[in-house]
Protein backbone atom coordinates (compact mmCIF):
# COMPACT_ATOMS: atom_id res chain seq x y z
CA UNK A 1 0.00 0.00 0.00
CA UNK A 2 1.33 3.80 -0.93
CA UNK A 3 1.42 5.99 1.42
CA UNK A 4 -0.94 8.04 0.29
CA UNK A 5 -3.38 4.97 0.08
CA UNK A 6 -2.76 4.55 4.08
CA UNK A 7 -3.39 8.73 4.58
CA UNK A 8 -6.77 8.12 2.70
CA UNK A 9 -7.07 3.93 4.53
CA UNK A 10 -6.94 6.21 8.09
CA UNK A 11 -8.88 9.02 7.58
CA UNK A 12 -12.11 7.14 6.44
CA UNK A 13 -11.52 4.89 8.97
CA UNK A 14 -11.26 7.94 11.75
CA UNK A 15 -14.32 9.67 10.27
CA UNK A 16 -16.13 5.82 10.48
CA UNK A 17 -15.04 5.58 13.99
CA UNK A 18 -16.28 9.53 14.50
CA UNK A 19 -12.59 9.72 16.35
CA UNK A 20 -12.83 13.41 14.58
CA UNK A 21 -14.45 16.04 16.45
CA UNK A 22 -14.97 19.54 15.08
CA UNK A 23 -15.71 22.50 17.42
CA UNK A 24 -15.05 25.75 16.10
CA UNK A 25 -17.29 28.14 18.40
CA UNK A 26 -15.03 26.85 21.37
CA UNK A 27 -11.63 25.06 20.25
CA UNK A 28 -9.79 22.07 21.60
CA UNK A 29 -6.40 22.83 23.30
CA UNK A 30 -4.09 20.32 22.65
CA UNK A 31 -1.24 19.40 25.15
CA UNK A 32 0.89 21.79 23.16
CA UNK A 33 -1.17 24.38 24.22
CA UNK A 34 -2.47 25.08 20.48
CA UNK A 35 -6.09 25.94 20.21
CA UNK A 36 -7.80 24.33 17.38
CA UNK A 37 -11.39 23.97 16.63
CA UNK A 38 -10.60 19.51 15.58
CA UNK A 39 -9.67 17.33 17.76
CA UNK A 40 -8.69 13.50 17.16
CA UNK A 41 -9.19 11.27 19.16
CA UNK A 42 -6.53 8.52 18.46
CA UNK A 43 -7.62 6.32 21.75
CA UNK A 44 -10.85 5.57 19.77
CA UNK A 45 -8.56 3.54 17.54
CA UNK A 46 -7.74 1.02 19.55
CA UNK A 47 -11.36 0.04 20.34
CA UNK A 48 -11.76 -0.97 17.09
CA UNK A 49 -10.08 -4.08 15.74
CA UNK A 50 -10.72 -2.95 12.13
CA UNK A 51 -9.20 0.66 12.59
CA UNK A 52 -6.32 -0.52 15.10
CA UNK A 53 -5.19 -3.41 12.23
CA UNK A 54 -4.96 -1.16 9.58
CA UNK A 55 -2.96 1.59 11.57
CA UNK A 56 -0.42 -0.95 13.81
CA UNK A 57 -0.26 -2.77 9.63
CA UNK A 58 0.36 0.69 8.82
CA UNK A 59 2.86 1.76 11.28
CA UNK A 60 4.90 -1.43 10.64
CA UNK A 61 5.09 -0.60 7.04
CA UNK A 62 6.67 2.26 7.42
CA UNK A 63 9.29 1.31 10.07
CA UNK A 64 10.15 -1.31 7.80
CA UNK A 65 10.48 0.80 4.82
CA UNK A 66 12.09 4.04 6.45
CA UNK A 67 13.82 2.29 9.24
CA UNK A 68 14.86 -1.48 8.31
CA UNK A 69 17.89 -1.65 10.62
CA UNK A 70 15.16 -0.48 13.83
CA UNK A 71 16.33 -2.97 16.83
CA UNK A 72 13.46 -1.44 19.17
CA UNK A 73 10.60 0.48 19.24
CA UNK A 74 9.53 3.05 22.21
CA UNK A 75 6.34 4.43 22.70
CA UNK A 76 5.60 7.81 24.25
CA UNK A 77 3.82 7.87 27.37
CA UNK A 78 0.98 7.17 27.11
CA UNK A 79 -0.74 7.27 23.95
CA UNK A 80 2.15 5.68 21.93
CA UNK A 81 2.48 3.41 24.23
CA UNK A 82 -0.38 1.02 22.61
CA UNK A 83 0.23 1.40 19.47
CA UNK A 84 4.43 0.74 20.05
CA UNK A 85 3.42 -2.88 21.59
CA UNK A 86 1.15 -3.58 18.60
CA UNK A 87 3.44 -2.68 15.75
CA UNK A 88 6.39 -4.12 17.83
CA UNK A 89 4.43 -7.45 18.00
CA UNK A 90 3.83 -7.89 14.06
CA UNK A 91 7.21 -6.98 12.98
CA UNK A 92 9.08 -9.40 15.96
CA UNK A 93 10.53 -6.60 17.42
CA UNK A 94 11.41 -5.62 21.23
CA UNK A 95 9.19 -2.81 22.77
CA UNK A 96 9.61 -0.01 25.49
CA UNK A 97 8.33 3.18 26.66
CA UNK A 98 9.71 6.42 28.01
CA UNK A 99 7.56 7.92 30.58
CA UNK A 100 7.50 12.26 30.97
CA UNK A 101 9.63 11.83 34.05
CA UNK A 102 11.35 9.44 36.39
CA UNK A 103 8.44 7.12 38.53
CA UNK A 104 9.16 8.44 42.39
CA UNK A 105 8.67 4.64 43.52
CA UNK A 106 9.89 0.94 42.55
CA UNK A 107 13.75 1.31 40.35
CA UNK A 108 12.23 4.97 39.76
CA UNK A 109 12.89 4.55 35.64
CA UNK A 110 11.94 6.73 33.27
CA UNK A 111 12.78 4.65 30.71
CA UNK A 112 10.94 1.05 30.76
CA UNK A 113 11.49 -1.90 29.16
CA UNK A 114 15.25 -3.54 28.68
CA UNK A 115 17.15 -1.84 25.88
CA UNK A 116 20.91 -1.69 25.09
CA UNK A 117 22.98 1.55 24.37
CA UNK A 118 23.25 1.48 20.84
CA UNK A 119 20.15 -0.03 19.73
CA UNK A 120 18.47 1.47 17.02
CA UNK A 121 15.56 3.04 18.73
CA UNK A 122 12.07 3.86 16.31
CA UNK A 123 10.00 6.41 18.93
CA UNK A 124 6.20 5.61 17.98
CA UNK A 125 3.77 8.84 18.95
CA UNK A 126 0.00 9.15 18.40
CA UNK A 127 -0.24 12.47 17.50
CA UNK A 128 2.21 15.42 16.76
CA UNK A 129 1.45 19.04 16.89
CA UNK A 130 4.75 21.00 17.67
CA UNK A 131 7.08 17.55 18.23
CA UNK A 132 7.55 18.70 21.53
CA UNK A 133 6.84 15.06 23.57
CA UNK A 134 8.69 13.27 21.11
CA UNK A 135 11.89 15.39 21.18
CA UNK A 136 11.95 14.98 25.09
CA UNK A 137 11.32 11.24 24.60
CA UNK A 138 14.73 11.44 22.04
CA UNK A 139 16.56 13.31 24.30
CA UNK A 140 15.73 11.23 27.30
CA UNK A 141 17.40 8.19 25.09
CA UNK A 142 19.83 9.81 23.48
CA UNK A 143 21.80 10.99 27.32
CA UNK A 144 20.81 6.89 27.76
CA UNK A 145 23.07 6.14 25.23
CA UNK A 146 20.40 5.08 22.48
CA UNK A 147 20.36 5.75 19.33
CA UNK A 148 17.20 7.92 18.06
CA UNK A 149 14.80 7.91 15.44
CA UNK A 150 11.12 8.60 15.24
CA UNK A 151 7.65 7.49 13.29
CA UNK A 152 4.70 9.46 13.89
CA UNK A 153 1.02 7.29 13.58
CA UNK A 154 -0.31 11.31 12.68
CA UNK A 155 -4.29 10.18 12.22
CA UNK A 156 -4.72 13.68 12.34
CA UNK A 157 -2.65 17.38 11.36
CA UNK A 158 -4.00 20.70 11.55
CA UNK A 159 -4.65 20.73 8.17
CA UNK A 160 -7.42 18.88 6.59
CA UNK A 161 -5.47 17.93 3.41
CA UNK A 162 -3.00 15.79 5.22
CA UNK A 163 -6.01 14.00 7.50
CA UNK A 164 -4.53 10.23 8.56
CA UNK A 165 -1.30 10.91 6.98
CA UNK A 166 1.61 8.76 8.64
CA UNK A 167 4.24 11.04 8.69
CA UNK A 168 8.03 9.73 9.07
CA UNK A 169 10.84 12.04 9.78
CA UNK A 170 14.56 11.44 11.01
CA UNK A 171 15.86 12.95 13.97
CA UNK A 172 19.28 11.74 13.61
CA UNK A 173 21.54 8.34 12.39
Amino acid sequence: MTHSEIQHLIARDLLRIRAVFFRPEEPFTWASGIKSPVYCDNRLTLSDPAVRTDVEESLAQVVREAYPEAEILMGTSTAGIAHAAITAHLMGLPMGYVRSGAKDHGRQNQIEGKLLPGQKTVIIEDLISTGGSVLEVAMSTATSGYSRRMVSARPFSTSLRTAGAVSVRRLSQ
